[in-house]
């Protein structure tokens, strides 16, 4: 029997839907993944089929083939076990197929059949619902993130059973919904920039640099406190808006870094790479482009201490982001565009002759 479902890829923080087509057919027993898979989506195999009999199923000895399509796009990272263990499920008839075809489902399995939390669920649910789907299912753990996209109807799921049990119609999930107002109202406490005595200057200095978004070299003896003002100065900076915030959480979730139980990101972000840092790790990169610390540091400050020295090369890859406020990733497989409008924070010492 086929079954086909739907779940998504990301390409830098684009998305597309992605058509899981699971066939299940007589011959010797194999389950294989085709439509440019990365190791992770192959791994996959083994995850489902474990957790789908450590949950209490039935795992089809047969011959399995998945097609995630469209096949020219690459698909990575553990967010299609879910989709793989409900294609499978709906294609053996333990799942109604009407129910199942619903939905759009992004999520990782352990073997004991629980749904785990996974990157970049924010940005893959705001390309989901541009494109037109409106309901997914996620982990719990990825509830709140997802629901702050507007559209989005997210039904969060603990474990394998209960999402057999919801599309049976045997247990009722509700969507998951976000109070955005109470969320920005939790903002963390910052680093306070009254509790800086003396520095007049450069407070000033500090400051008519926040209220017109300039960029600040900052000169001076070791010990003269540069790191301190640099690290307080998004204390002083106007409170993001709510788009602002989102934008910030899309390039964290997407790297990974959304702090536990904080769904958005509301402080502006502050970024201090090691003058050690190479270019790539600044600007971003990789075989398969992620965003580095200038992409981190959206609406935010990047603060490069020990200004001289960074290598040359490193210097002058800020360019493109400092004039246009996005960086282009191009490798021969694609490009990628990252947002990185920064206020950039530099500190160096006086010349020692």
């Amino acid at each position: 029997m086929l079954a086909i479902l739907k779940s998504v890829a990301l390409d830098g923080l684009q998305g597309y839907v992605v058509q899981v087509e699971v066939d299940i057919a007589g011959g010797l027993p194999a389950f294989e993944v085709v439509g440019l898979p990365d190791a992770a989506v192959r791994e996959a195999r083994d995850r489902v089929r474990a957790a789908i009999k450590n949950a209490g199923f039935e795992f089809p000895v047969r011959r399995i083939t998945v097609n995630l399509a469209p096949a020219d796009i690459r698909k990575e990272g553990p967010g299609y076990d879910l989709a793989l263990a409900a294609g499978i499920l709906t294609a053996t008839e333990q799942v109604p197929p009407e129910a199942a075809a619903e939905f759009v489902y992004f999520g990782e399995l352990s073997l004991d059949g629980a749904v785990r939390g996974v990157c970049g669920v924010l940005p893959s649910v705001a390309a989901v619902v541009r494109h037109g789907e409106h309901r997914i299912i996620v982990a719990a753990a990825n509830a709140e993130e997802a629901a702050l996209v507007e559209g989005a109807q997210i039904y969060p799921v603990n474990n394998l059973q209960e999402l057999v049990q919801f599309l049976r119609g045997e247990e009722e999930i509700l969507p998951c919904e976000v109070e955005i107002d109470h969320i920005l109202q939790k903002r963390r406490g910052e680093i306070d920039f009254a509790e800086v005595r003396g520095q007049l200057y450069a407070k000033r200095a500090l400051e008519v640099a926040a209220a017109g978004g300039h960029n600040v070299l900052l000169a001076g003896s070791p010990g003269t406190g540069k790191t301190m003002l640099a690290r307080r100065l998004p204390g002083i900076l106007p409170q993001m808006s709510f788009n602002e915030a989102l934008e910030v959480t899309e390039i964290h979730s997407l790297a990974g870094l959304l702090p536990p139980g904080e769904p958005l990101i509301t402080q502006r972000p502050f970024r201090a790479p090691h003058h050690t840092a190479s270019s790539v790790a600044l600007v971003g990169g990789g075989r398969f482009p992620r965003p580095g610390e200038v992409s981190l540091a959206h609406h935010g400050v990047l603060f490069l201490d020990e200004f001289p020295e960074f290598s040359k090369d490193t210097l002058e890859a800020l360019r493109q982001p400092l004039e246009d406020g996005v960086v282009t990733v191009s490798r021969a497989a694609g490009s990628v565009c990252f947002p990185a409008r920064i206020m950039l924070v530099a500190a160096c010492n006086h010349c020692p002759c």
